[in-house]
């Protein structure tokens, strides 16, 4: 990412040291992975890691190829960030992950971050 300008390097400083200051109490265990959420104007993913291994065990996203219709079809943003915490908690069960720690990345927990948070705990996952 190349960043210009004095106000954007302030803001692109701001928002990683947002970043590292969740990262820093946060981590997947093998028991317990990491549920981490990136969003950017248009589309929210997630992905549940086991930082131990280093590996991704599942991802979703607004962009997956069985859900792009799904999401195109709510509208919001919001009902799409809640369609893909509930994907993701059904991929999780799917392959025996039940607990998780979340991880905000960068952002409030506040619309469509809070979304995807509810959902995935009315699909099952607890965190």
């Amino acid at each position: 990412m190349i960043v210009t300008g004095m106000k954007t390097d302030r803001i692109a400083k701001a928002a990683l040291r947002r970043k590292f200051q969740v990262r820093k109490t946060v981590s997947g265990t093998r028991e317990r992975p990491r549920l981490a959420v990136f969003r950017s104007n248009r589309h929210i993913y997630a992905q549940i890691i086991d930082d131990t291994a280093g590996v991704t065990l599942v991802a979703c996203g607004t962009k997956t190829q069985g859900l792009r219709d799904q999401v195109a079809k709510s509208g919001k943003k919001k009902d799409a960030a809640k369609l893909i915490g509930e994907a993701i908690a059904k991929q999780a069960l799917g392959v025996g992950i039940r607990c998780v720690c979340f991880d905000r990345n960068r952002y409030r927990y506040h619309g469509r971050i809070r979304s995807l948070a509810e959902g995935a705990r009315a699909g099952g996952l607890v965190f």
